[in-house]
């Protein structure tokens, strides 16, 4: 595997990317799919993760192959991507996530159901007078952290809680809408930031799915990219 970092070139300016791209954000997604589509067959075996740095469009991604630009407008730095690591080990995470629940109805059919969503439907919050109304950084909070806990076993980590003062934060809970081309329906889905600490539980399977295989759907349009740094000991309290 191997771990890149994707920066659009300094002799670049964001403005003649946006005119390359129309402004779209379809488009933009098109431009990380490019850096790997040597041929026209070619499924997705990477993950994204795109960043704004100082301002300055940017991209990290996890990948089978290393990444190419034919067009010459990105400067990229790729390096193998083998981490060494043991049972037991903490690290800082920051991922961003669709975060859905499947759910089946009465007719046995599987529905997505975003999960800020699915808790404002269970509190019938639009029928609650606005003075009792739950905060909605308290929903995306409450609900980020679950859906992120309940995916504990499956990727063989732990997320480090503390009453008094949580160890993950769930915020930046946007809702997106692109146009695929001259698609009549546009693709929605919504993302989430989470950021923590965790404690490696089973080795073999955080490298290999919380690493490598990316958390969570929408992986295409850049979800499901865990990145994390070893906790240094000034901050475990």
């Amino acid at each position: 595997m191997y771990f890149s970092l994707i920066r659009l070139r300094r002799d670049v300016s964001p403005n003649d990317l946006i005119a390359l791209t129309n402004g779209d954000a379809y488009q933009m997604h098109k431009v990380i799919w490019n850096l790997f589509g040597d041929n026209p067959d070619r499924k997705r075996d990477f993950l994204y993760r795109y960043e704004p740095v100082k301002g300055w469009p940017t991209f990290y991604t996890v990948s089978s192959r290393e990444p190419n630009d034919p067009g010459g407008l990105w400067d990229i730095l790729s390096k193998q991507y083998t981490p060494k690591i043991s049972g037991g080990e903490r690290f800082a995470f920051t991922l961003r996530v669709n975060p859905i629940r499947n759910k089946r109805d009465e007719n046995d059919r599987h529905h997505r159901h975003d999960v800020v969503m699915d808790a404002k439907t269970h509190l019938r919050f639009k029928e609650l007078p606005e003075d009792q109304r739950p905060r909605i950084a308290a929903l995306v909070q409450e609900a980020g952290t679950a859906w992120l806990k309940s995916r504990e076993s499956e990727f063989g980590f732990l997320i480090e809680e503390d009453k008094e003062k949580p160890k993950v934060r769930a915020d930046c809970y946007v809702q997106h809408k692109l146009f695929k081309d001259k698609g009549p329906k546009p693709i929605t889905f919504s993302t989430l930031d989470l950021n923590g600490f965790l404690t490696v539980v089973n080795p073999e399977r955080f490298i290999e799915k919380s690493l490598f295989q990316g958390i969570g759907p929408a992986k295409g349009f850049g979800c499901g990219l865990m990145m994390i740094r070893p906790i240094r000991h000034r901050e475990q309290h």
